[in-house]
């Protein structure tokens, strides 16, 4: 198996970077995705459904670094002014 991974390594490192960078990330997506037989057609039919509204353009895409700041930032306030709204009671 080792021979087979370095002949893949060695074929893969001779690709153009584009390239390299498309199959490390299909690489790493493949570690993360469960297998996809075992999700429930409901689960199947809304990955769909919000793929077609993506590629359609009909919902506005977020960088998940923002999404995640806005929401830190919410919710790290609104626990910050409840123990000091709690406090204040004490």
């Amino acid at each position: 198996m080792a021979s087979t991974a370095e002949k893949i390594m060695t074929d893969a490192m001779k690709l153009p970077p584009e390239l390299r960078a498309f199959v490390a990330e299909k690489l790493i997506e493949s570690l993360d995705i469960p297998d996809a037989s075992a999700l429930p057609q409901k689960w199947k039919k809304e990955i769909h459904r919000r793929c077609v509204e993506i590629e359609r353009g009909e919902v506005k895409l977020r960088a998940a670094g923002a999404v995640f700041a806005r929401a830190y930032a919410k919710y790290s306030a609104t626990q910050y002014e409840g123990r000091l709204h709690n406090k204040s009671r004490t």
